[in-house]
């Protein structure tokens, strides 16, 4: 997971790309590049913090995840592992600037659920570990809401 990056304002927040043309394990497939994108562009869809524009292009994807018909590995997939600002609302933004771009969602991501594994790469696309991402991401939510008022 990287820094965001700025183009005219605008952050990007990940890209799969960067993760395996970059030091990921050559024993995995390249879909595990996706797995921690997918989870949490998939709360952002759970919790209705996305765009306008992502709802115009992502109509079918939204509805089909919203009722588990697929993978966070192929949300992610769908929008080429793309992690950015035009697929978030104002408030998604925010907080995806300051939980996922300040390092923080790593940070859970890897204590949650990567724990004695090789890497984070290595944390299996299930619903079960979807939950447990979630959950925490929920809590930090709310906890940011507190400390912005």
């Amino acid at each position: 997971m990287t820094t965001p990056v700025s183009a005219k304002g605008k952050s990007i927040y990940d890209n799969a790309k960067t993760h395996f043309l970059g030091n990921f394990p050559g024993d995995l497939p390249i879909e595990q590049a996706y797995v921690h994108i997918g989870m949490y562009l998939g709360w952002i869809i759970d919790n209705d913090l996305y765009s306008e524009y992502f709802e115009e292009e992502a109509d079918t994807q939204i509805f089909r995840f919203k009722k588990r018909e697929i993978s966070c590995t192929i949300l992610s997939e769908i929008w080429d592992g793309y992690l950015g600002h035009e697929l978030f609302s104002e408030e998604g933004n925010l907080f995806t600037f300051y939980y996922y771009g300040g390092g923080l969602y790593r940070k859970d991501y890897e204590d949650l659920l990567s724990g004695n594994l090789p890497s984070l790469y290595h944390v299996k696309d299930s619903w079960d570990n979807y939950s447990k991402i979630s959950q925490n991401i929920s809590v930090r939510n709310r906890d940011w809401k507190k400390l912005v008022g």
